[in-house]
């Protein structure tokens, strides 16, 4: 029950801000032009293809430095925006036509009232592929929290499921039962945005 819970509190918070910091970036890169834009939006893209073994040592060494060892700080905030996440928002605001921003600041709208008030409610199906996908990618996260976590009470579930496993007996009955519940979470939100998360994906690549 505890893991579940330390599980559930990890993945919401990670989505939440990735949700946030990920549409954010998205809407600089499409609607805002400034010096090394491309430049910095090709890094962006080439991060995409470090794997994250590459990056495990002096991350860790990171979050040594800071105190932030054995905590959900380390967990949650160095996952909290990705490259994929800018790119998929970015791909969506991009096709949003820059008059209806252009109308929204004659109107008096502010630069912030304008992501809030007309980027996000065109961006839904975007931002229900980024939910799901964010969830998954932090509810299923077993390595990094693994090596983070030192106190059993803050454990995941990927990691409460492992240390069912022993070496010489293992509950198998336990197993399937926590496997199932670890199944449960993510079962609920797709059927909850299975709709926003197709027209996420098929949409995000689609440019005028």
């Amino acid at each position: 029950n505890r893991y579940f819970i330390n599980s559930v509190f990890i993945a919401t918070a990670s989505t939440l801000l990735t949700l946030f910091f990920c549409s954010l970036g998205g809407y600089a890169f499409a609607k805002y032009q400034f010096r090394g834009q491309k430049i910095l939006f090709g890094i962006l893209l080439a991060s995409m293809m470090v794997p994250f073994q590459v990056l495990l040592v002096p991350l860790f060494g990171l979050m040594y430095d800071i105190g932030w060892l054995n905590s959900y700080k380390a967990i949650i905030i160095p996952f909290s925006v990705g490259a994929f996440g800018v790119f998929l928002m970015r791909q969506f605001i991009v096709t949003i036509p820059s008059e209806l921003l252009d109308a929204a600041r004659i109107d008096g709208c502010s630069e912030f009232g304008i992501y809030y008030r007309v980027v996000l409610p065109i961006i839904k199906p975007a931002l229900g592929a980024l939910t799901i996908y964010s969830f998954l990618g932090s509810w299923n996260g077993y390595l990094w929290p693994l090596i983070i976590l030192r106190d059993e009470a803050k454990y995941t579930l990927p990691i409460g499921l492992a240390n069912l496993v022993g070496i010489y007996r293992q509950d198998y009955g336990m197993l399937m039962a926590g496997t199932l519940l670890s199944l449960m979470p993510i079962v609920i939100l797709f059927l909850a945005m299975q709709r926003e998360f197709v027209q996420g994906i098929t949409l995000g690549g689609v440019k005028e």
